[in-house]
């Protein structure tokens, strides 16, 4: 996993900028927001920049508003990804932030998420969370759906043992993973189990939560992509 794509449009950290809180969930701290209230939770697992990216905490505040308490976890423990630091290329940095670690260190959570009363999570990973969500989804009947979004460092084998319904969301021009490669990912799923895909036009990889907020065409791709991942909660998450 290497290359501009996936360091392009790295994120200007402004924390202050969201609605929740960091907590400790599971023994990892996260960015919390929104109710327990609802019984329904939100797990979203951040691409290589990690859970102070704050469009990614904006969308964790809208799905919040929706009437899931949302957990976005700090899988890479105050280490993401540094594209300024030459000495230390994704290609490195990546040797100690695996996705399968990512999976790992992400079950204590749901464990955690269960013991406050939550019913039902559904899982969404963005590049490199969405191998950990593929896992994820196979872990615990808690867990109700999946959505990986312009997904990096998955097989076709990963969706194979996948027993709840996932949706793909992907991008036209995405160097990791490209629209004929998420065919074969449809074509490779249980068909008794749903599978939505759509192919976002014009779009490269990291648009849903890397674009620049001026750019009204970027803005509108990636709420698109919000409102689908939102509603394939709402379908499933109950």
């Amino acid at each position: 996993m290497s290359g501009p794509q996936c360091c392009a449009n790295p994120p200007v950290l402004n924390p202050s900028s969201s609605n929740g809180s960091v907590e400790e969930i599971g023994g990892v701290k996260s960015y919390v927001s929104g109710s327990l209230n609802s019984k329904l939770a939100a797990l979203l697992i951040p691409d290589v920049f990690g859970y102070e990216a704050p469009i990614l905490r904006k969308l964790a505040d809208k799905v919040a508003a929706a009437g899931y308490y949302v957990v976005v976890p700090d899988l890479f423990y105050g280490d993401p990804y540094a594209p300024e630091n030459a000495e230390r290329p994704l290609s490195i940095w990546i040797q100690s932030h695996s996705p399968d670690k990512g999976a790992g260190d992400s079950k204590p959570i749901l464990e955690a998420l269960k013991s406050k009363g939550i019913s039902a999570i559904g899982v969404a990973g963005f590049c490199w969370g969405a191998k950990p969500v593929l896992q994820l989804v196979t872990l615990d009947e808690v867990v109700k759906a999946g959505v990986i979004l312009h997904p990096a460092l998955i097989t076709v084998d990963d969706i194979k043992d996948v027993k709840v319904p996932i949706a793909a969301l992907g991008a036209e021009f995405d160097d990791y993973c490209p629209p004929e490669f998420l065919k074969q990912l449809k074509d490779a799923s249980n068909p008794e189990v749903d599978f939505f895909l759509k192919i976002f036009t014009g779009c490269e990889h990291g648009w849903s939560v890397r674009y620049n907020e001026e750019d009204e065409v970027a803005v509108k791709r990636a709420e698109e992509a919000h409102q689908d991942l939102l509603d394939w909660f709402n379908k499933y998450v109950k």
